[in-house]
């Protein structure tokens, strides 16, 4: 009896991709159904798990089975079959099985390699390696057999699906994963980079050679080496040489003729290798170089070429052989004048910027130059330059080297010289800055920007005289500033940081160009430029050349229109000032007369906006914006305004030159020296993109080397300073919710949340700013989101009920104890708070809980009632020791609004400064600080940060952590960013942590 209880014969044909169609047939020529046949067949195949994942075609009367490719040879090499059905094969199923096992075994030793055929076609498969069969051919498969099949294959389309179901699992076995296949590109990235018509000519040993799959034996490399005329030669080589690969100075010239046939002179042991090799040399010169060089029969040796033809083989016939595989031997100086690119460069004149006795005076001011052309390491005139290029050739000897002209470049230059006119000259702002940035412009300024954009590849440059050489050290170093004498009607001694600063505005002032005096708040700017002023007054009585018998014009805010006042009388009392602020102001002709007969005119930013048609009739000898952040907007009507004063000098004074973005220090600049940062959009494309998104630290470099040179920033840390500063410290004062303040906030937050499903655009930003305000009103108290009105006490007429005032928030309890221990130690504070309504709140609370007069200074307040505030809260400053010292009428307590009181005032008196809500910009809360950290302060000042914890006053202090060294790095940001997180950022940001609310 048979063992076999069914006899399935299967049949089976590859699909050009390498993927096997199955089907199976019984003894009575009726098909197999493709699900038993899938059964019964694969019930051992794991790798398709166990047929479940083949899938089945209908075609006819028959139902296909789809082996994939990569399963294909392991499949019919294991032949892991159900043992009681008989399995017939026919067709080319009969030749996988045969054929299979073998193949097998080449994947298992690796022995195979990538196709040239398949490369030619832009395709990389992997074949068995020929030399596998000769390893093979006594064991399983005999040769005879073997050829046998290969006829049989050859003379069919089931090479073709071998093939590529062997390349298939060559794929799947080695290079299946991500790694695998990067580990494959990094060992033999020709592989892949390699242009396929490089193969053209090779066969498949040289072209694994090239490639790296396969080592090259030979004792020599084919190379192509180009000559340059020399005295006995008058033309450019062409030559075909043998390198030895030991000795590669070794070179063996090679003649070919029209069959490939090579003759020449090389060692004995090269000429079986010349011999197998010669051949394919010609046909890979013709492929890689398909022009009339290699048309025919060519004799490469001697091969000469005009200027023309040698200057393509450099830049591009012999970037073609590199790819294709061949050493291509250049002359030493190639690579070296191929990296230089022309530099263009204005030579200024000796007598330029400094003429009939007079510097130059601004950056509009005049220099004339003459034009230099550098190519290489020669240096042209104008005129060599134009006979080099009326020669028209690309490679010319110059002055003993070889010099590379570039049509391309050559084009820029003169377009260059050609876009501006030498006999204008360039203007000093150009030079600087060509001058500041290396010698390398990219692309900015006047001068750059009337270039076409293709000129970025040009390099231009300028060369100064010995008197801009002078200058412009000056400018960047401190060292090299020249002293000047302390004006004689200064009744203040100044320090020796000081005394630097006023001469360096007035070094300025002697070339027309602006200043930024940006020293740390309470380093004496006020003195620094009152000693400047004086200094103009003693220059015109002296009739010296840099005088002006014009008034200079101070602007500033409203709220240090007193303190400039009193500081001008105080150390410049020969200064004759005029104050032009409020209803009784001059107007028309009586302010003009009166104008003119001041030293200095004193005036308020507001009215400097309204009379802006008045102000703009003097040419101010010197304009000086004090806190110039006032016009970081440029499109404000009070920037306009200032903008439009004539002026002979223009001074900034600024604690804080960036606040929150780079285009406030674009507006500075564009107020003290007017178009040297460019447009605002130029600006913004160039710097302000690149720093504030990117980080970019090349366009910061940048940046800073343009704007040292016209600012002066002294910080109170700062070594030289030599301050004697007593200390600051600054501490976190962390406070709980209230539960009232605990269940209004996460209100809020859920309120925001569900509108935020609905808002698109500026109303979602509106939106979200909203909710920050009463967010951050309720981390203060409570009453400033109600808008309750203040409980009264019981009982005692005009007072209020502190006690529950002070229970509903969390903050003004602490800040009650803390100011409570402080006055009993005869101390002084300052507070500071954004919201007028809990300014109002503190000052009730103090003064009825202190029983003592609490000032509170904010937007509202007027002059007068301002310098009364700042002068009764200051005096008796040194007596501070003990409370009974002070009179009993001296406020101990100030609050100020942080917009209103932040800036310019000294209140040296207080030695505590506290911030009861955040502003969260590190710049503007240390200038708040500033008010009572700054010189004439003998004591150590605390500085109390309030911060609601569990809120999103917690998490945005900690970004601040680290954001507070962007402005020291010229960038900085504002809290608009918040408008933009997505709504799950925002609901982390805003959520409250219930485990910090009482």
């Amino acid at each position: 009896m048979s063992k076999f209880i069914q006899t399935i014969t299967v049949h089976a044909a590859l699909s050009q991709y390498g993927d096997a169609l199955i089907f199976g047939s019984m003894e009575t020529d009726d098909y197999v159904p493709g699900l038993l046949l899938k059964q019964r067949l694969f019930a051992w195949h794991e790798a398709s798990y166990y047929g479940t994942q083949l899938t089945i075609e209908s075609t006819g009367d028959a139902q296909l089975i789809i082996l994939p490719a990569e399963q294909v040879i392991p499949f019919f090499a294991e032949q892991k079959l159900l043992t009681h059905i008989e399995w017939a094969w026919e067709g080319e199923a009969a030749q996988l099985i045969k054929l299979s096992p073998w193949l097998a075994e080449c994947l298992k030793e690796k022995k195979y390699i990538p196709s040239l055929s398949a490369y030619q076609q832009g395709k990389l498969q992997w074949i068995w390696d020929d030399k596998a069969s000769e390893a093979l051919s006594g064991s399983e498969l005999h040769e005879d057999e073997l050829s046998s099949l290969r006829e049989t294959a050859e003379a069919s389309s089931f090479l073709d699906g071998l093939r590529a179901a062997f390349s298939a699992a060559v794929s799947r076995l080695y290079y299946g994963t991500q790694g695998e296949a990067a580990d494959l590109r990094r060992e033999f990235p020709r592989l892949f980079d390699m242009d396929r018509m490089a193969a053209a000519g090779m066969n498949s040993a040289e072209w694994l050679m090239a490639v790296g799959w396969q080592a090259d034996t030979a004792p020599f490399r084919p190379a192509l080496q180009l000559l340059e005329p020399d005295e006995a030669i008058a033309d450019w080589r062409l030559k075909l040489v043998l390198q030895d690969k030991l000795d590669e100075s070794l070179l063996v010239p090679v003649r070919l003729d029209e069959d490939g046939e090579a003759s020449g002179m090389w060692p004995a042991e090269w000429s079986s290798y010349v011999r197998d090799r010669s051949a394919s040399w010609l046909m890979r010169l013709r492929a890689s170089l398909p022009d009339e060089r290699f048309a025919g029969g060519t004799d490469v040796l001697g091969y000469t070429l005009d200027s023309e033809t040698a200057w393509r083989f450099l830049t591009l016939d012999s970037r073609r052989l590199l790819e294709a595989g061949w050493q291509v031997l250049l002359p030493a100086w190639w690579e070296a004048a191929s990296r230089k690119k022309p530099r263009l460069r204005a030579k200024v004149s000796a007598e330029s910027g400094n003429r009939g006795g007079q510097s130059l005076f601004g950056l509009d001011s005049i220099i004339d130059f003459d034009w230099r052309v550098a190519i290489g390491d020669a240096e042209l005139t104008e005129a060599e330059f134009n006979e080099l290029v009326a020669r028209n050739e690309r490679l010319v000897r110059f002055r003993g080297q070889w010099i590379t002209l570039d049509p391309a470049l050559l084009a820029q230059i003169r377009r260059a010289m050609d876009g501006m006119d030498k006999s204008q000259g360039l203007s000093f702002q150009d030079v600087l800055q060509l001058h500041l940035l290396g010698n390398n412009d990219d692309g900015s300024g006047d001068l750059a920007e009337a270039q076409p954009e293709d000129a970025v590849r040009l390099r231009l440059e300028v060369e100064l005289n010995s008197h801009l050489i002078q200058l412009i050290a000056q400018l960047g170093q401190q060292t090299e500033w020249p002293t000047l004498p302390v004006p004689a009607g200064l009744q203040a001694e100044l320090r020796a940081y000081q005394h630097q600063g006023y001469a360096w505005l007035a070094f300025l002032r002697r070339f027309g160009l602006g200043a930024c005096l940006a020293d740390d708040m309470g380093l004496g700017k006020t003195v620094q430029l009152i000693a400047y002023l004086l200094h103009l007054k003693e220059s015109a009585a002296a009739n010296l050349p840099d005088s002006d018998l014009w008034p200079s014009l101070i602007i500033c805010p409203t709220s240090v229109l007193g303190n400039w006042q009193k500081e001008l009388n105080r150390f410049a009392p020969s200064l004759n000032v005029m104050l032009h602020y409020g209803s009784r102001r001059q107007g028309g002709g009586f302010f003009l007369g009166a104008a003119a007969q001041a030293d200095v005119v004193l005036t308020s930013y507001a009215t400097a906006a309204l009379d802006q048609e008045l102000l703009k009739e003097f040419t101010w000898a010197t304009i000086c914006l004090d806190e110039a952040q006032n016009i970081k907007n440029a499109q404000t009507k009070q920037s306009a305004a200032v903008r439009s004063f004539p002026a002979r000098h223009r001074i900034a004074l600024t604690g804080t030159p960036i606040e929150n973005r780079l285009s406030e220090l674009w507006s500075i600049y564009d107020f003290i020296t007017p178009g040297y940062l460019g447009s605002a959009k130029a600006f913004q494309d160039r710097f302000s993109n690149a720093i504030e998104k990117e980080r970019d630290e090349r366009r910061i470099a940048d940046l800073q080397k343009l704007v040292k040179p016209f600012m002066l920033r002294r910080k109170k840390k700062d070594p030289a300073i030599q301050l004697d500063l007593p200390d600051k410290n600054e501490m976190k004062t962390y406070v709980h919710l209230t539960a009232e303040q605990g269940a209004l906030y996460d209100q809020t937050v859920n309120s925001l949340m569900e509108r935020m499903q609905k808002l698109e655009g500026i109303e979602r930003k509106g939106a979200i700013l909203a909710a920050l305000t009463q967010l951050k009103q309720l981390c203060d108290h409570p009453m400033l989101l109600k808008k309750e009105p203040l409980p009264k006490a019981p009982g005692a007429e005009g007072t209020f009920d502190t006690e529950t005032l002070i229970g509903r928030s969390s903050k003004l309890e602490r800040l009650m104890a803390m100011v409570k221990e402080l006055r009993d130690e005869g101390e002084r504070c300052l507070i500071f708070t954004q919201y007028v309504g809990m300014g109002q709140m503190l000052q009730l609370v103090l003064q009825q809980e202190l029983q003592e007069p609490v000032l509170y200074l904010n937007g509202s307040t007027s002059k007068t009632a301002r310098d009364r505030m700042i002068e009764q809260f200051q005096s008796n400053a040194e007596q501070l020791s003990f409370r009974d010292q002070v009179p009993a009428e001296q406020p101990g307590v100030f609050i100020l609004s942080l917009k209103a009181g932040g800036v310019g005032l000294n209140l040296t008196a207080a030695n505590h400064v506290f911030h009861f809500d955040r502003w969260w910009n590190p710049a503007v809360e240390n200038q708040a600080t500033d008010r009572a950290y700054r010189m004439g302060q003998t004591r150590d000042v605390q500085v109390h940060k309030f911060i609601a914890l569990g809120t999103l006053e917690e998490r945005i202090d900690e970004m601040l952590e680290n954001k507070q060294q962007l402005s020291d790095n010229v960038i900085s940001s504002s809290e608009g960013w918040i408008t933009e997180l997505s709504t799950d950022a925002l609901k982390d940001l805003f959520t409250l942590r219930r485990e910090w609310v009482e």
